[in-house]
């Protein structure tokens, strides 16, 4: 069996379709909310300067709080995919050895 055909067979397996929706679902679920969120803050800043120049410990205000926190959401949906992503490579194992015959 090819390249080709062994990708045919692939593709058209049920398991793998739903893997691809699944992981197409997190994706754009993720970017999404990574667009929003990283946004929000020249918005905030834009329409509402007050609430973000309130102090909230020393110099640091809110929208510096806000700022930092994108750090942290950066992080966080970085390990989220990571964890995710293995489960997709477990998946992917399964749908390789149910679709592939032996040694192939």
């Amino acid at each position: 069996m090819n390249a080709a055909e062994r990708w045919d067979r692939i593709s058209r397996s049920p398991e793998y379709r739903a893997m691809i929706a699944r992981k197409t679902r997190f994706v754009l679920a993720a970017t999404l909310f990574f667009l929003v969120y990283y946004f929000a803050l020249p918005v905030l800043v834009g329409y509402w300067p007050e609430l973000m120049k309130q102090r909230v410990w020393g110099v640091v205000n809110i929208a510096y709080l806000f700022a930092f926190s994108q750090f942290f959401m950066a992080w966080i949906l970085a390990y989220l995919y990571m964890r995710i992503a293995a489960k997709f490579d477990r998946t992917t194992e399964q749908i390789l050895e149910d679709t592939l015959p032996e040694g192939k």
